[in-house]
């Protein structure tokens, strides 16, 4: 396979193979990067080229192989007709000419027979570097696919997280929200209760000047008892008033009596 890979232009001798390959071989998709899995992905195209020209070089390889090993069964048969004929022939002169094709067919054979094992070989060669290609091919694929799909996971749990964060954000927004709508509701229930508070003790305070007036007033009986008003009246140093007719008109009286009398006039004589 050695003198193959030398001989193979365009795939065994190229660099760019043997890089590609050892990169694939050594990577581990475990930890990849986004900037990580794009070098790979042109590793991956490099061989794939690589591969395509593999196949290439082995079909190549292959009809080469099957065409010379076509020729050499054709003159090997060749060759036996003409044994087989040179034994069934009587004639000495055409015998010695059959003898003599038969020895050029021969010494063909043995010359090409190196030919026929280099080619068999290098077929050989050219398969299994092409089998080796896409074997790497193929699990380099799984690799950057496997690799692909463990980025593609992880970015969707960074945003996964990332929305948890911002729903956990809110969440403690409208917390604190809540607390500061708490507080006014305190500092309100605080000014309800001292406005409620005053009002009952304006209540007090007129329910007491309520009762005092109450306490302070005649009651009914002083009011509606003529004699008992009278004396409170007299108790009081105030006059009774008058409550009926004769006492109204004792009033009038007591009046006139006590008023100055009127000079009269001088009679017109």
């Amino acid at each position: 396979m050695i003198s193959f890979i030398r001989n193979l232009v365009g795939v065994k001798t190229d660099q760019a193979v043997q890089g590609a390959v050892e990169a694939l071989v050594r990577w581990d998709p475990q930890s990849a990067t986004e900037a990580e899995l794009r070098g790979m992905e042109q590793h991956l195209d490099e061989l794939g080229r690589q591969v395509a020209e593999a196949r290439q070089a082995f079909d190549r390889e292959q009809r080469e192989a099957d065409a010379i090993s076509q020729l050499s069964q054709q003159r090997m048969a060749a060759a036996e007709q003409l044994q087989q004929r040179m034994q069934a022939e009587a004639d000495p002169t055409r015998k010695a000419e059959l003898e003599r094709s038969l020895a050029t067919l021969v010494g063909m054979l043995e010359q090409m027979a190196p030919d026929i094992d280099r080619e068999r070989q290098d077929a050989a060669d050219a398969a299994q570097f092409l089998h080796m290609l896409e074997d790497t091919y193929a699990q380099a694929g799984q690799k950057l696919k496997g690799a692909r799909d463990a980025l593609n996971r992880a970015q969707r749990d960074m945003g996964r997280a990332e929305q948890q964060r911002e729903v956990a954000e809110r969440r403690a927004e409208a917390a604190r929200q809540a607390a500061g709508l708490s507080s006014a509701t305190s500092g309100l229930s605080v000014a309800l209760k001292a406005m409620q508070d005053n009002a009952a003790r304006n209540l007090a305070a007129a329910e007491a000047a309520n009762s005092k007036a109450k306490l302070l007033q005649p009651s009914r009986p002083e009011q509606d008892d003529p004699n008992i008003a009278a004396a409170m009246a007299a108790a009081s140093g105030r006059p009774a008033l008058p409550n009926t007719l004769s006492d109204r008109l004792s009033a009038l009286r007591q009046k006139q009596l006590g008023a100055p009398r009127q000079l009269n006039a001088p009679d017109r004589g």
